[in-house]
């Protein structure tokens, strides 16, 4: 493991070891596995979660941090994104891009010299999907047999969630407009690892048929970060697409309800319904650092250079 910069850059047996390290190093609290080493934050895009959990992990694991924002840094505009990478290789033991173009973190990967991981790009979202399925199998004990309904826009997160699922034999169906789907390539990658799996995937424009006995139900914004100038077209087009009550009555009863934050109360979510039981969003939140952890150890140990 050299980098992370895609879900698809692991395997089954691989995914199930960072969640049973994210789930020890959960319970290990502080712990020098990373001591005098140090993290670059390289964000193009502002975060809550992302920034506070790595930078939260690397403190926790003994290392350090620094945070590289837009104006810092300029990706591609102010440097080169070689160069960016060739100095920051030469200061800092592992990156951690929060970018928006996937072509961006896997440029960094090519020339820093050490492991990159993706903390975000246009079309990925592989730390985010970790500690979906670290807080999928705290709440259902075992990722066997379960099947996970994502409602809403065939996006980074849809893409990334899609995969791990597939890898790991959890079924996956998406239900979204016309349109919006999850793009081909994901969806065909996706295909060949539910073909080893035994993972069941559909599409569907009905969002029932896609929470119909659905052991998770997962949505996330209709207009993420970038796609602003769309948003009045994307509330049209996904105004059926609403988690509320009624559709997540078709739902298994004992049913999880998930979502990335931020979430924007009311729209694909009703209001309520991340504050009721069901909601596990804030445990799946907190497993975001968990699970990074995970990530930052293995690439460490894995790369002496680093």
């Amino acid at each position: 493991m050299k980098h992370l910069l895609s879900i698809a850059d692991l395997d089954s047996e691989s995914i199930h070891s960072l969640l049973m390290d994210a789930s020890a190093l959960k319970k290990g609290g502080w712990l020098n596995l990373c001591d005098r080493k140090i993290l670059a934050l390289v964000f193009e895009k502002p975060s809550l979660r992302t920034r506070v959990s790595f930078e939260v992990a690397m403190r926790q694991l003994g290392g350090s941090t620094v945070y590289l924002s837009p104006a810092e840094v300029g990706l591609g505009k102010r440097e080169s994104i070689p160069d960016v990478a060739r100095v920051l290789g030469r200061y800092v033991n592992v990156i951690s891009a929060r970018t928006f173009s996937q072509e961006t973190v896997e440029g960094l990967a090519k020339y820093a010299g050490i492991p990159v991981i993706n903390a975000l790009s246009d079309t990925e979202h592989p730390c985010q999907a970790l500690a979906d399925l670290l807080t999928i199998y705290e709440k259902k004990g075992d990722l066997t047999h379960l099947t996970v309904a994502y409602i809403g826009d065939g996006n980074n997160v849809a893409n990334s969630l899609m995969l791990a699922c597939a890898l790991t034999g959890v079924n996956f169906r998406i239900g979204n407009p016309e349109g919006y789907d999850i793009q081909e390539k994901y969806w065909q990658t996706a295909q060949k690892f539910a073909a080893k799996s035994g993972a069941e995937l559909f599409q569907t424009e009905e969002p029932k048929v896609a929470v119909k006995g659905a052991d998770v139900v997962y949505t996330d914004v209709w207009t993420s970060m970038g796609q602003e100038a769309e948003d009045e077209v994307r509330r049209r087009a996904f105004a059926d697409y609403q988690v509320n009550e009624t559709l997540l009555s078709f739902a298994k009863k004992d049913t999880i309800i998930m979502h990335p934050l931020p979430a924007h109360h009311g729209l694909e979510v009703a209001a309520g319904i991340l504050d009721g039981p069901k909601s596990v969003v804030f445990d799946q939140a907190e497993n975001r650092l968990h699970a990074q952890k995970a990530v930052l150890v293995k690439l460490l140990s894995e790369n002496p250079k680093s």
